[in-house]
C-alpha cells in the first residue's frame, strides 16, 4: 500500500534540508524530477521510484492540519508531503525518515509521529517490479487505483494531479481505504463523479462502495458492482451500520453570471452568501486541501485569469470554530464569466441552520452578483463536514431561486404558476424579476417530490425542450 508520511514544520524546508531528507537512502539511491520540479523523486540504484517529495506549501489557514490530520499546528506553516511506494517494503520507512529528518533540521512534527525516524534506510534488496512511478499503486487499462489511509481523505495537490492524469488518460480513478477513512466534502463532491469511486475494504465483508453501499469485486482490472439474483447490486451490510446523529449540514448551491470586464472580480458572491450564514467572511482559498492562502477575491481572480480560457477549480474554507467549505468551478462561456459554487455548513445537536437568511441572501445575489440559479437543502450529515463509508439520507430542498435572465427566457407568467403550494416571491426590480419558490424547512423529504415537479414544469416553459 502507498504510504502517505507529511511534515509539518515551522520552517521552510530549504534546499539543505532537503538535501538532508533525501541522503535517508544512502549514497547509492538518485533523484529525478517530476511535474515542472514540483515533486522530488528519490529512487533506487537500479532507478525504480522509492518515494516522492511534494514540493513544501505555506499554509497561512488556521484549522487546516487540525480538519485533515487532527493535529493542532499554529500557522503559519509549511506542510512537506511524502508519498512512499507500495512496491518496495522499505519505500515507507524511507518516507519517514525524510519526514524525521526535515522536522529535526526545522523543528515541528511529522504525521503519523510513529512513522517518523532518521536512520539510513537501505533499499539496494528491492525485488519488485518496477511500476513506473509511486503516484498510483495499480495501473490497469482501465483504471488507476490507489490505496491510502489516513484520517480525511482530501482534494490535495496530489490527488488532483492524479484526477487530471487519469482523465487525460481516458481511466477511471478508484481510491480503497480502511473503513475508518472519511472524506472530506471536496473529495466527496469529485468521487461521486463518474466514472470514480471510492472502494471501501472491509476487514469481515470485503470491498463496496462507499458512497452507494453497492457489493464490489476485483475483475477484469477494475472494481466492479457484483450483480445479484436479481441484476442489482446488493448493498454490503456495513454500508448500512448507521449511528443516529442530531448533526446536519446546510448546502447552498448557486451559480452566477459576470461580464467579462477586467474589473471583474470574482469570489465576492461567495463570500455575501458566507457573510450572511456565518456572519464573517473566509478565511482561506487554494487550488486544493489543505487551504493555504488567506482569503482574497482579487487573488483569486488573478489566478482565474491567468488560467483563462480553461476552468478553474477552487475551495474555500472559514474559521476553526465554524465548520464551512465551498468549491467553484470558474468557466468563460458566451453569457460571461460563470461561477458554479457549493457551500457547505455543518451544525451539531443544538445549532440551528440560518434558514431565515436564504431568502435575503437570494435577493442581494439577485442585485448583486448576477444569480442565474441557487438551490438550498438541508441534510442528516456530520457538523465537521467529512463523509464516512455508510448510508446518508438525501438532502431535502429549502428553496430554489431562478435568476432574471432564466425567468425571462421561461416566461414570466409560466415561471409564477409552478405545480407547487407555495407560490414563487418576485425578486429585483418588476423589468427584470427573479423568482424564489420556498420549499420548506429541510424536515420533509416530500419537499424533493415538490422539487421535481417545479423543475418539470420550468423546463416545460424554455422554448424548444421536452415537456
Amino acid at each position: 500500500m502507498t504510504k502517505d508520511v507529511i511534515a509539518l514544520t515551522p520552517r521552510m524546508p530549504d534546499a539543505w534540508a532537503l538535501l538532508a531528507g533525501l541522503y535517508a537512502g544512502g549514497p547509492e539511491t538518485g533523484v529525478t524530477a517530476g511535474s515542472e520540479g514540483a515533486v522530488l523523486r528519490l529512487c533506487a540504484p537500479d532507478g525504480r521510484p522509492l518515494v516522492s517529495v511534494e514540493a513544501p506549501l505555506l499554509v497561512q489557514v488556521p484549522g487546516e492540519a487540525e480538519r485533515l490530520l487532527g493535529r493542532d499546528v499554529p500557522v503559519p506553516f509549511w506542510w512537506t508531503e511524502v508519498r512512499a511506494s507500495g512496491a518496495v517494503p522499505e519505500a515507507e520507512r524511507l518516507a519517514g525518515s525524510v519526514c524525521g529528518r526535515l522536522a529535526l533540521l526545522l523543528g515541528g512534527s511529522t504525521w503519523p509521529g510513529p512513522a517518523a525516524g532518521t536512520e539510513v534506510v537501505d533499499v539496494r534488496a528491492a525485488v519488485a517490479p518496477d511500476d513506473g512511478q509511486p503516484v498510483v499503486d495499480v495501473l490497469t487499462d482501465s483504471t488507476s487505483v490507489v490505496l491510502a489511509d489516513r484520517p480525511v481523505l482530501a482534494l490535495t495537490t496530489w490527488l488532483s494531479e492524479v484526477l487530471r492524469g487519469t482523465s487525460e488518460s481516458g481511466r477511471a480513478l478508484q481510491i480503497v481505504t480502511p473503513p475508518h477513512v472519511r472524506l472530506s466534502a471536496p473529495a466527496r463532491a469529485t468521487l461521486l463523479q463518474v466514472p470514480n469511486r471510492w472502494v471501501v475494504q472491509d476487514p469481515e465483508q470485503g470491498y463496496y462502495d462507499g458512497l452507494s453501499g453497492a457489493v464490489l469485486r476485483w475483475r477484469d482490472g477494475t472494481f466492479a458492482p457484483v450483480p445479484g439474483a436479481d441484476g442489482t447490486a446488493p448493498v454490503a451490510e456495513a454500508f448500512g451500520r448507521t449511528s443516529p446523529s442530531g448533526d446536519r449540514q446546510l448546502v447552498v448551491a448557486f451559480r452566477t453570471t459576470l461580464p467579462a470586464h477586467e474589473d471583474a472580480v470574482l469570489g465576492e458572491g461567495l463570500e455575501t452568501a458566507w457573510r450572511a450564514l456565518t456572519g464573517s467572511a473566509p478565511a482561506g482559498w487554494g487550488t486544493a486541501e489543505p487551504v493555504n492562502l488567506p482569503w482574497s477575491p482579487r487573488r483569486l481572480t488573478g489566478l482565474a485569469r491567468d488560467r483563462a480560457p480553461e476552468p478553474t477549480h477552487l475551495i474555500v474554507t472559514g474559521r476553526p470554530d465554524r465548520p464551512a467549505l465551498a468549491w467553484i468551478r470558474v468557466t468563460r462561456t458566451t453569457a460571461g464569466v460563470e461561477q458554479d459554487v457549493t457551500l457547505v455548513l455543518g451544525y451539531g445537536e443544538g445549532e440551528e441552520p440560518p434558514l431565515e437568511a436564504i431568502a435575503p441572501l437570494a435577493e442581494v445575489l439577485v442585485a448583486e452578483h448576477g444569480l442565474t440559479t441557487m438551490l438550498a437543502s438541508v441534510r442528516r450529515a456530520s457538523r465537521d463536514l467529512t463523509t464516512g463509508p455508510v448510508l446518508q439520507a438525501p438532502p431535502v430542498p429549502v428553496a430554489f431561486t431562478l435568476g432574471a435572465r432564466d425567468v425571462r427566457g421561461i416566461g414570466l407568467t409560466h415561471a409564477r404558476r409552478p405545480p407547487v403550494e407555495v407560490r414563487p416571491v418576485v425578486l429585483g426590480p418588476a423589468s427584470e424579476p427573479a423568482l424564489h419558490y420556498p420549499l420548506g424547512d429541510g424536515s420533509d423529504a416530500g419537499a424533493l417530490v415538490e422539487l421535481h415537479r417545479l423543475a418539470a414544469h420550468l423546463r416545460a416553459g424554455v422554448p424548444g425542450a421536452e415537456a
